[in-house]
């Protein structure tokens, strides 16, 4: 199966699914942006994205393409964003999607799980400066572009961790028997 992807806008609880799913051995791929956030402000003069947001897409892409690449190798991988991501913030800063974002785009499972940013577990901090109204555009720019892309898009509802991996199961088999 092709790698599914989990997204949404910052404090969301994406990663928390993402556990959830682990804790129950599904192979899980950590948010790439994240943690490039973190080594690039350790580095003098390090590419962050509210610098360099296109170069700092330039290195999204490079470890996303690893990220799915490697997902590709197991019966059934989610991934925590991915590289339609990308786009959807260049976006939504009114910068230029080059073609190799787009083909990067490819190859993933048609349906996108979404996770709307949820106010009352949002933590603005050094990798997240935004406040939560900055969320919620950018959760909206990513739907806006991923159905652009040609993807369906089912929104998780905000529950508990348990309750939304077994929302993400039932609507992946209920998705491969319509197929």
């Amino acid at each position: 199966m092709k790698p599914i992807i989990i997204t949404g806008g910052p404090g969301a609880g994406k990663t928390t699914l993402l556990d959830a799913l682990g804790q129950r051995n599904y192979a899980t791929f950590a948010e790439s942006s994240r943690q490039l956030i973190e080594q690039q402000s350790q580095i003098e003069d390090g590419i962050l994205p509210w610098v360099d947001l296109p170069a700092f897409a330039k290195l999204c892409l490079d470890v996303m393409a690893k990220q799915k690449h490697q997902a590709e190798e197991h019966n059934l991988a989610f991934l925590d964003r991915a590289i339609p991501d990308i786009c959807g913030y260049l976006k939504q800063a009114e910068l230029d999607i080059d073609t190799c974002y787009i083909e990067g785009c490819k190859g993933y499972h048609p349906t996108v799980f979404f996770c709307r940013p949820e106010s009352s577990i949002y933590v603005q901090d050094e990798v997240r400066p935004y406040p939560f109204e900055g969320a919620i555009a950018i959760h909206d720019a990513l739907v806006q572009v991923y159905l652009e892309l040609g993807f369906e898009i089912v929104e998780v509802p905000f529950m508990s961790a348990e309750e939304r991996v077994e929302f993400v199961l039932e609507k992946l088999e209920a998705r491969e028997l319509e197929s």
